[in-house]
């Protein structure tokens, strides 16, 4: 047991050292530019690859074999630079959430190219010359490159803490942390140590991909794998803190080495309950500061406008023609104008408390998926029907909205957004674990045929309830936009300070928005499921929750009808594109980069804003 037990150590604290590398990278990169670089964990892939490509191809000896790992780091460097000087240097005005959009597609665009180099199988690099074998401790016997992983933490940490302290590059990167103006005013080349700083972040990824491969497979989905848990430790450790984010790497290391051993059944979500309770008791993590995380670009935009002549009979002519699609529409496309519908409902609801609120979330599958399990449960155990689980689904997300956003507006900006997916992803490992209730991946199915009623039986009628229940949602958080209420929220969002002087509640509007944005995101879980026939883990998932983000942004925060275009633009063209081509994700990447690039303001945002500037025809008002 005992040596079990130091084994165990060895391995979590070997984990710990890769996660440090890679958080190491990631808050550096997030404390001086403020981008949150989703594209952090396709670094760490492609030093995973490159190492293995580089190695293989040099004589089998202990000194090339390690200049190989090194010239794999240096070439993910230079892919990072790459990255910010044609992408993040054009929207470092932007907020973060934009950035992280961006980042997410430059990540498609990595697994694409990576498929196309090196194919879609997994890679088994030859051992590391001389340290094959295993050291014995204790009675433990532990392989000799666990050892090489374990001690490159240390010295990595060693090395960052005597350059950010001991040079002047150090003291330019401290002083952007903590005031980036204030150092630029002071004659701190701003790009340049943007460039810089990128750079390091990108070798220490693609060093702790490096440093894998004699350890595991080289695969296509280490990046989405590192990254969440990389994440993870960022947070917890405090943003901006290289010490924070060894201690926090050190406790989630930990925490999955001993998780798998005594609690296997939990291993899935320990790293996430930890993040929790850290947050729940220190807001800004364990070593970081308030200042740090309050220094985010706010999701501000000008006062929602009314729709003009124009917009409103555009409007009028779109909803026409879907209301009439069953009369010219063939089944394929009736099914993704019912996915599209569905996907409106739930992009709407994030904007709800994310555009008007401010309030960004990284879990909102939480309430899709809620939602999508309520109906699925009940049919499977009690046979709901269809009108009943409209009602229970939205009602059970709503009460975890609520549950969850107690929480969540504890915190801000990143950490609000890192606890919501804390709680996703808890819900996402009990439906994935707890096989005898929810089915585990096997899922629910059957749905179909036994809770939609004969008179809804039909594809076109499902589609015109679906479409009928997609106006009224948006409708509803239309009203609720424009009305008091979503005013006050805006105030919060713009003005915490002067708001609550005034008189108005922040922390209870706030709570409010985000329970609904829950309410409705829970009924297109429930109508997703009906229409699947079936419901699955990945109703829970990080995926699932991008997919919200991204139709958010693509549509525009600026506009309420934002996220409806943007689940049209987005889904339309996921489905196309899977379609036409086996390299869908590299187009689907680029259309995604350009969109950030060249429309900040997203695609309904930007329409809107060309139809203001032309004069309104005559007599329209």
């Amino acid at each position: 047991m005992l040596e079990l037990a130091l084994a165990q150590l060895v391995t979590g604290l070997a984990y710990a050292s890769t996660l440090f590398l890679v958080a190491a990278g990631l808050t550096i990169i997030f404390g001086v530019t403020r981008v949150v670089n989703f594209a952090h964990g396709s670094l760490f892939m492609l030093g995973a690859y490159l190492a293995y490509t580089i190695t293989s191809a040099l004589p089998r000896e202990p000194l090339p074999f390690f200049g190989g790992l090194l010239l794999a780091a240096l070439a993910v460097a230079l892919v990072g630079v790459l990255i910010e000087v044609l992408v993040l240097r054009r929207i470092y005005a932007a907020p973060e959430i934009f950035q992280l959009l961006a980042t997410f597609g430059v990540v498609l665009i990595v697994q694409d190219l990576t498929l196309w180099i090196w194919g879609p199988e997994e890679l088994f690099a030859r051992r590391a010359p001389g340290l094959g074998g295993a050291v014995e401790i204790a009675g433990a016997f532990v392989p000799q490159w666990t050892l090489v992983v374990l001690a490159a933490g240390p010295l990595v940490y060693l090395a960052l803490w005597l350059v950010f302290n001991r040079t002047r590059w150090g003291l330019n990167v401290r002083a952007a942390t903590q005031d980036g103006d204030m150092a630029s005013a002071l004659g701190v080349n701003r790009a340049l140590l943007f460039t810089s700083v990128f750079a390091l972040g990108s070798f220490l990824a693609g060093l702790a991909g490096a440093l894998q491969i004699p350890r595991e497979a080289v695969n296509l989905q280490m990046d989405l794998s590192v990254i969440v848990e990389a994440f993870v430790v960022v947070v917890v450790g405090g943003l901006g803190s290289i010490s924070g984010a060894a201690l926090a790497a050190i406790l989630i290391g930990l925490l999955h080495a001993f998780g798998i051993w005594l609690l296997p059944q939990s291993s899935l979500v320990l790293a996430f309950v930890a993040m929790a309770v850290v947050l729940i008791v220190r807001p800004y993590g364990l070593l970081g500061r308030a200042e740090v995380a309050q220094q985010g670009r706010a999701l501000l935009h000008a006062p929602f406008i009314p729709a003009d002549a124009r917009l409103k009979t555009a409007g009028i002519a779109v909803l026409t023609i879907a209301a009439t699609a069953p009369l010219w529409a063939s089944d394929y496309w009736l099914v993704i104008l019912t996915e599209v519908a569905i996907l409106a409902v739930f992009a709407a609801s994030l904007h709800f408390f994310m555009g008007l609120g401010g309030i960004t979330s990284f879990g909102h599958a939480a309430f899709f998926g809620l939602g999508a399990y309520a109906a699925g449960l009940g049919v499977k155990y009690f046979d709901t029907p269809l009108l009943l689980n409209l009602a229970l689904g939205p009602l059970l997300a709503f009460v975890g909205a609520i549950a969850s956003g107690w929480f969540v507006l504890r915190a801000q900006g990143v950490y609000a957004a890192m606890l919501t997916l804390a709680f996703a992803q808890i819900l996402w490992s009990l439906a994935t674990q707890w096989i005898a209730f929810t089915g585990g991946d096997n899922g629910i199915l059957g749905i179909w045929d036994t809770a939609v009623p004969r008179w809804l039986a039909t594809r076109e009628a499902y589609y015109l309830l679906t479409l009928a229940l997609a106006v009224l949602s948006v409708w509803l958080l239309r009203r609720a936009a424009m009305a008091p209420f979503g005013v006050a929220l805006r105030a919060v969002r713009d003005a915490r300070a002067r708001a609550e002087a005034s008189g108005i509640d922040a922390q209870r509007v706030q709570w409010l928005a985000f329970a609904a944005g829950g309410l409705f995101a829970g009924l297109a879980g429930v109508l997703n499921a009906h229409h699947k026939g079936s419901v699955f883990p990945n109703a829970l998932s990080i995926a699932q929750s991008l997919d919200a983000l991204i139709m958010v942004l693509l549509g525009g925060l600026q506009t309420l009808s934002g996220p409806v275009v943007g689940a049209a633009a987005y889904h339309a063209l996921a489905v196309e594109l899977t379609r036409a081509t086996d390299h869908w994700r590299l187009v689907l990447g680029l259309a995604i980069v350009l969109l950030v690039v060249l429309l900040p303001r997203g695609i309904a945002g930007s329409l809107r804003r060309r139809l203001e500037r032309r004069p309104a025809p005559q007599g329209a008002t």
